[in-house]
This record gives structure tokens, sequence and C-alpha cells, in this order.
């Protein structure tokens, strides 16, 4: 168990980190304290009141007045956290419904929402904590200083409130919503990937093993890869003189009973070994971004599909889900791919992971709206765009070449779809694409 323990604590890590419990919890609690801590200074050293100008607080002989404001300040931010929460409810249910529910992730790690619940409750929790600060008995004590901070905190809500409306506003925009998932996936290549593929001097890759005999082990809990600790991995492997080949890449979904990697010598995989391996991996019920750069490409495709289906038929937001695509598509070919093949001692290979390539990467990105944008002239125009974007940034002319049959498959896929003259567009763009390699590079509309 405890040797699970530092993957566990990421994935958990990762999974507060993106919801509506730490970081609003973490700031009522801090604004609870204060309101205590506060009232409790301001009781050892009343002169800390004659601070506190006389028209905020005239009455500071009488700790009722006292009472009745913190009593209203908690009560009426209350009812606005109430608000507040139906409001967010709606926004979600609104964008699962029209967009996709993958993008919820996206909503409940929205920085400025978890920051408007942590100020309303940590308003409430200043409150409600220095409320027994104003008291009559044994001796009558108005906390005016920390009253003061009170009424500060309320008018900062109403400021709030407006900034929540104005965010929220924004957030369930689809421009904001795609461009939101696209720099979320940018960061994870960034992690994942960190060199830049020019000017950086990568080693040459030990060659992988010829086929011989591998053993299973078996995966014990269905769910998907969402994480794989490979300095993990490459020093079990290291220590024990064995190679570990993962089956399947980072996303993949491995039920139980399906083997989740093999090893090359079975008689050094006891059930503490296997424990201990099978701790590298990240399992769980559903995707994240942690490494999984595909989970990202798939969210803002699934808008693209909704958008381009005959219900909705709104190709313009198509057409920026396919622009943040490309965006996506460059952030990975600029980098070095991760090491699928990872050596220790240099030469020895000990573990094989399969990380998705850029062909991969296309195929999830282009291929189901290529199929559904047959008979759409202005996204099949932005998909080759796409590509010669793509084609651009590329070197190896292998690839180009691979890039151009892409586009060569929008066009036909088109063709007999489509008026002649939006045809005749799509092959002038193909043609520009073609170009490319040969040094000829065009820019359409």
């Amino acid at each position: 168990m405890l040797k699970r323990l530092p993957l566990r604590l990421r994935s958990a890590a990762y999974a507060l980190r993106g919801g509506f419990l730490v970081r609003p919890m973490v700031i009522a609690v801090v604004l609870g304290l204060c309101g205590a801590l506060l009232s409790s200074a301001e009781e050892a050293t009343p002169l800390a009141a004659a601070w506190v100008p006389t028209i905020l607080f005239p009455s500071r002989q009488d700790p009722q007045v006292a009472q009745v404001i913190l009593t209203v300040i908690a009560t009426s931010i209350m009812t606005v956290v109430s608000i507040v929460f139906a409001i967010l409810l709606m926004t979600l249910t609104l964008a699962s419904m029209q967009f996709s529910p993958r993008i919820l992730i996206s909503f409940v790690r929205d920085r400025g929402t978890q920051w408007t619940l942590g100020i309303f409750l940590g308003t409430f929790s200043y409150c409600v904590a220095a409320l027994p600060a104003a008291r009559s008995l044994p001796h009558p004590f108005a906390p005016v200083a920390t009253v003061s901070g009170a009424m500060l905190l309320a008018l900062v809500c109403v400021g709030w409130l407006l900034f929540f409306i104005h965010h929220i506003s924004h957030a369930i925009s689809v421009n904001h919503i795609v461009d939101r998932i696209a720099r979320e996936t940018e960061a994870v290549i960034d992690e994942l990937m960190p060199y830049p593929r020019a000017g950086h001097y990568q080693p040459t890759p030990a060659a992988a093993p010829p086929h011989e005999q591998e053993f299973p082990v078996l995966n014990e809990i269905s769910g998907y890869i969402r994480f794989i600790d490979t300095r993990r991995l490459l020093d079990f492997a290291r220590l024990h003189h064995m190679r570990v080949r993962v089956t399947r890449p980072v996303g993949h979904f491995v039920p139980a009973g399906v083997p989740l990697f093999m090893v090359s010598r079975r008689s050094r995989m006891d059930r503490d070994h296997a424990v201990a391996l099978t701790g590298a991996f990240d399992l769980g019920p559903m995707r994240t971004l942690q490494q999984d750069v595909e989970f990202g490409v798939i969210q803002i495709v699934d808008i693209a599909l909704r958008a381009i289906s005959p219900a909705v038929n709104d190709p313009s937001t198509a057409i920026s889900c396919i622009d943040q695509l490309a965006r996506i598509l460059i952030r990975w070919v600029g980098r070095l791919p991760p090491d699928a093949v990872l050596s220790s001692p240099p030469h020895v290979v000990r573990v094989i992971i399969p990380w998705i390539d850029l062909d991969g990467l296309l195929n999830t990105a282009i291929e189901q709206i290529r199929a559904y944008a047959t008979t759409d002239a202005a996204v099949s125009l932005r998909l080759l765009r796409l590509l010669q974007d793509v084609a651009v940034t590329v070197e190896h002319e292998a690839l180009r070449r691979r890039i151009v049959e892409r586009g060569t498959r929008i066009v036909e896929g088109c063709r007999g779809r489509l008026p002649a003259d939006d045809l005749a567009r799509l092959e002038q763009r193909l043609a520009a694409l073609e170009g490319i390699g040969a040094g000829a590079i065009q820019v359409g509309d």
C-alpha cells in the first residue's frame, strides 16, 4: 500500500485541484480563522477599534448592533451562495447538453468559479466565527474592527458577484470553452514533451529488442490509464534486470483480467513485485488531462461534431474547433516526442511505452470531422488549411506525404456531394497542400 502512495497522492491532488472542494474550502477556512483571530486580538487590545472611523460604526458600546450586522451579512451571503450554485448548475447542464459531457472537467477546473465560491463561503465563515465575540455578558463588547472587516468583505462580495455573472457569461461561450481546452492540452504537451524539436540534442534511442518470449501481468482493476510513472517503471526494471513492455497507451481502457504490461522474466515477478509494478499506473473510471493529450483533442472534436450535426447545423463553431486543433497539432509537432524506449544503462532496453504519435493524433483530430463534413464546404476547406498549417511545420518528407494523403481523402469524400464551384475551391486548397513539399506554399482563405 505504501509503495503506491506517491502516485495516489498525485492523482488525488489532480482530482481535488480540479474540483469545487479544495480551493473554496481553503479560502473559507482561512477567512473563518481571520474572523476568529481578529475578534480575539481586538478584545485583547481594545485600542485597535480606535482606528476605525466613527462613521462606519457609531454605536461602539452596543454589542447588539455588531450582532445584527454580522447576522445580516451571514444570512445574505448564504442566500447569494444558493443563487451562485443555481447559476453554476444551470451552466453545467447547458454546457453538457449543448456541447459535450466531457467538457465538464474543464468547467470544474475554472479558478474564477472556485474563487467565487470560496469568497462567499469565506465571508459567511468570517461572520460566524466573529459572532460569539459580540456579547453583552459578562462585560459588553463590540468587535468594531472585526465588524468593519465583515462590512468590507460584504462589499467585496457585491463586486465579486458582478464579476461572476460576467465571467460565467463568457465561460459558456463556445470560443472560450474551446480555447480553454486547447490551453490545457498545450500545458499537457509541454509537461509530457518539455524539449523543443529544433536545437535540442536527443541521443539515439536504443533499438527495440527482437521479439522474444514475454509473460503477461494481468490488470486487476478496470479503468482508463490516466498516468504512467515512467521513472518508477525504469527503476524497477533496472533493479530486477528485466524488461517491461506496456501493452496500451495512456487514455486507453484496460478491463480487469487483460494484460496491463508484459515482462521478460516471469521468475522475478512474484505477487509483491507485481503489485509494486502496477503501482506505477493510475487507472480510473474516466480519462484526465494528466498525460492524455488525445483526451483534450477528443473534447474539441466532440464539440465540432455536435456543431455540424443536422440538429444543430453550426459550421462556424466547427471551424473554431478546427482552428484550435491546428494549434494543438502544431505544438505537438514542435516538440520532441516522449521516449517510447527507456534504457538503463544506455543501449539496454528496460521499458517500452506505446505513446500516441502524430499520425494517431491526426486521426483523432480530423477523421471523424472529415466523415461528417463531406457536404459542408466551409468545414472541409478549414480541414485542408489545418493540414496545410501542420505540414508547414513538419520536416520529414514521409510525414508530409501522409498529410497530403489525408487532404486527398477529404477532397475525394466531398466529390459528388458538393457543387462544382465548392469542389474547385477544395481542389485549389489541396493543390496548395501538395505544393508545400515542393516549396510552393500558398495561403488560402
